[in-house]
């Protein structure tokens, strides 16, 4: 390798990290996206020094459709190629705060792929997946898990985070810190609300190790990947005929809450869906409303006669 490319390969990998260093600590942006976004730039990379393009600044447009191009022939569908393009063009934005002048990936779009509805439960289905009997340690844990992931909506990760001081009891609410570290208030249904007062009274059989809502045996906070099976082990118990995911719960969450109120508004608040530069997820938030149609068009909430 010559002193020319060495100084490349360095320049590369300096702005990168640079990057990295700022979604991570000024953004905030999740461990996930984080990764996704280091290898879409990584992959750029090389295909920069493929090309023999030395120094940003002679990257064009045309060198950028060549490579999601190439992306594409590999096997990339559409919400890949916008993702890494996305990455590229907030690596740019980020490279021209420091004396960069332009951005050639801005304005290419990424060809696109049929959109896949998000596969969901029926109430009856739900109904049929909830009904986990036994009062043992693990049934009355698992149960809590279930019932509060569609009770609210949460993510994985957002379960997987809780602790014990994100929840009000009295109040039937749960704190979570979603994507970005933004945090929101969500109700909790009276079917999750049972199930989780009675896991909290049988949580400290175990000797917990810190104060995560949810533990193994062993005390320590439960993993993504522990709940996941759990939740695979359930959809065969509970004769699903289908590979139960948590993802789903939260989509019949949505589904359901919305055909019954038709308030997109109010379940996009509860999902804390906002992108990462609009404003704090409740700052326009009417929480009376939102509780309102909660108990309204929640199957399992407490709906009052």
């Amino acid at each position: 390798m010559t002193t020319k490319e060495t100084q490349t390969n360095d320049e590369w990998q300096h702005q990168l990290q640079r990057f990295l260093n700022y979604i991570a600590t000024e953004r905030q942006l999740s461990g996930h996206t984080l990764s996704s976004y280091q290898r879409d730039l990584e992959k750029f990379i090389r295909y920069c020094r493929q090309q023999s393009i030395l120094q940003l600044e002679h990257v064009h447009s045309a060198d950028v459709r060549q490579w999601v191009a190439q992306l594409h022939r590999g096997g990339l569908t559409g919400p890949s190629l916008q993702r890494a393009l996305s990455a590229l063009r907030s690596f740019y934005k980020f490279y021209n705060r420091s004396g960069g002048k332009h951005n050639p990936a801005l304005g290419i779009q990424a060809p696109k792929s049929a959109k896949k509805l998000p596969k969901v439960l029926d109430t009856d289905n739900m109904q049929q997946l909830l009904s986990i009997e036994g009062n043992d340690w693990l049934s009355v844990r698992d149960r809590a898990i279930l019932e509060l992931f569609y009770s609210s909506g949460l993510r994985l990760s957002e379960l997987v985070n809780l602790d014990l001081n994100d929840v009000d009891i009295r109040d039937a609410l749960i704190t979570v810190t979603g994507k970005g570290n933004k945090t929101r208030t969500l109700p909790v249904g009276s079917f999750a609300l049972k199930a989780l007062q009675q896991w909290l009274k049988i949580r400290a059989n175990v000797n917990p190790k810190d104060e995560a809502l949810f533990i193994s045996k062993k005390g320590e906070r439960l993993g993504q990947r522990a709940i996941q099976q759990r939740l695979k082990k359930y959809s065969v118990q509970q004769g699903m005929g289908q590979n139960v995911h948590p993802h789903m719960l939260r989509h019949s969450f949505a589904s359901h809450v919305l055909e019954s109120s038709s308030d997109l508004r109010a379940v996009q608040e509860m999902l804390g869906h906002a992108n990462i530069s609009t404003t704090q997820v409740y700052t326009h938030l009417d929480f009376q409303h939102l509780a309102k149609v909660y108990d309204q068009a929640h199957p399992r909430a407490n709906k009052k006669k």
